[in-house]
């Protein structure tokens, strides 16, 4: 999952918590809207510290990208393509000269 994924995600799974939890401790409806937005702020700001520590520790390891082996690979298809352009290009010139 994408870190913006993972913080929209969290974010979002947050505020639904801070309404269940605010509809069970609020006096009124300014204290409603403090909850939801301390709790939704604290889950968003969480989600941020988590994905700076995950990303931080992944580290990019080199690969082998076998170069010949794509460019004879690549060079077959081109070949292939032009063989059947040809017999495409014979194929519409017999249809064109029986017209």
């Amino acid at each position: 999952m994408r870190g913006a994924n993972f913080v929209s995600f969290f974010t979002v799974g947050g505020f639904f918590i801070s309404i269940i939890f605010s509809l069970l401790k609020a006096e009124g409806a300014f204290d409603l809207l403090i909850y939801i937005f301390l709790i939704t702020s604290f889950f968003y700001l969480f989600s941020h510290v988590f994905v700076a520590l995950y990303v931080g520790t992944i580290t990019v390891k080199p690969s082998y990208f076998p170069k010949n082996t794509h460019e004879k690979d690549l060079d077959f298809f081109v070949r292939e393509i032009n063989k059947r352009e040809l017999i495409i290009d014979s194929e519409y010139t017999k249809m064109e000269s029986r017209l």
